[in-house]
């Protein structure tokens, strides 16, 4: 059943009368549908009582209020400005925002004929649209380019978030960059303990089409404790199990894993293993060169000059294997040197490094 309720005040005429029907009304809840009817009732309200007039008393004047409040359901903020601007002009009305619109530089059709040369060209980039639009109105007078010619990058990307432009384009998404979520870009936080692992793959050349043999290079960041392996490949199938046995060789436990972006340790058979080990995975992050420097130097100071540059066929990386685990990978611990840094704080304040401690990684 539908109620229909008419505002009307005539057949109020006292301030006692109103009072009587707010209280009368205290647990109903009235909202009109129109604002406009609801500031008519409060402008009958208020010059019915004279809410202008100086000789009404202050209790009369919030009973106006109370009433208007609970009749219309605004705000009784927004009643008492609404009656202030009654006692100064004598009527209320509804107030329109005028706000500041700029002139619309590029139409619908400057958008379609965007739309038509992105389908012909399947969109290309921002700026190499702007320089095709110039050109089509300055070298070849094509005028219906005139707007867009000088439009600038940006906007025109604007202009490609229009509904008209998506509901048309043929290639709508632009190029979204891969994202691979096996491992932490972020550099790895070791707080002076061994246990934090540096990973490279060293490819030792290519005789033709014919790739050579693969050198795995891993060195712990606070110890250099270094282990190398060889292998054919740097496939899944060979990678899993040198891995494995090359973290078996380190004489402590292992906490880390950082390797740079490359395929060979940022897939899911790596992951797994390290996830079985416990061993947090991270990654080098995007121009930050020295995220992986230690064994970056590793590699031109162990294996480029034991090994060389030049070509070894796959054939020889099983016997090459051997020789690391028998013989390089405990001369590199037992008996070679290495340099240690020592920290101090410059003139200006800058961490300073000096390499004076000369210690094998046994002997750290």
């Amino acid at each position: 059943m539908n109620i229909t309720i008419t505002m009307d005040a005539s057949r109020v005429s006292s301030i006692a009368q109103l009072k009587k029907l707010t209280n009368a009304l205290e647990p109903v809840e009235l909202y009109t549908a129109s604002i406009e009817e609801r500031y008519r009732w409060i402008e009958s309200v208020a010059r019915k009582f004279r809410y202008s007039s100086r000789s009404l008393h202050k209790g009369a004047k919030q009973e106006i209020i109370s009433s208007c409040v609970k009749m219309t359901g605004l705000s009784r903020t927004q009643v008492k400005r609404l009656l202030a601007g009654y006692r100064k002009t004598g009527v209320i009305v509804r107030k329109t925002m005028k706000r500041h619109k700029f002139p619309r530089i590029y139409t619908t059709d400057d958008v379609a004929l965007l739309l038509r040369a992105d389908n012909a060209v399947l969109r290309r980039s921002g700026p190499a649209m702007s320089h095709t639009f110039k050109r089509m109105y300055e070298k070849y007078s094509n005028n219906a380019y005139a707007n867009l010619a000088r439009i600038s990058v940006s906007h025109l990307y604007n202009l490609r978030e229009t509904r008209q432009y998506q509901s048309h384009a043929l290639t709508v998404s632009g190029t979204k960059s891969v994202s691979v979520p096996i491992g932490r870009r972020q550099k790895p936080k070791t707080e002076g303990k061994p246990g934090f692992i540096r990973v490279d793959t060293v490819h030792q050349g290519d005789l033709g089409k014919v790739k050579g043999v693969y050198f795995i290079n891993l060195v712990d960041e606070i110890t250099q404790w270094e282990v190398v392996a060889c292998v054919p490949n740097i496939s899944e199938l060979f990678l899993e199990p040198v891995l494995e046995a090359c973290l078996a060789l380190f004489p402590f436990r292992i906490l880390g894993f950082h390797s740079d972006n490359g395929g060979e340790y940022i897939n899911r058979v790596v992951a797994r293993l390290l996830s079985k080990l416990m061993v947090d995975q991270t990654k080098s992050r995007a121009r930050r060169t020295n995220d992986n420097a230690l064994v970056e130097g590793k590699n031109c100071a162990v294996i480029r000059k034991h090994f060389g540059h030049g070509h070894i066929p796959k054939r020889y990386a099983s016997p090459i294997d051997r020789y690391l685990k028998d013989w390089l990978v405990i001369y590199l611990n037992f008996h070679r040197p290495c340099a240690f840094p020592t920290e101090y704080v410059g003139p200006k304040g800058k961490i300073c490094k000096k390499y004076e401690t000369q210690m094998t990684p046994l002997e750290l």
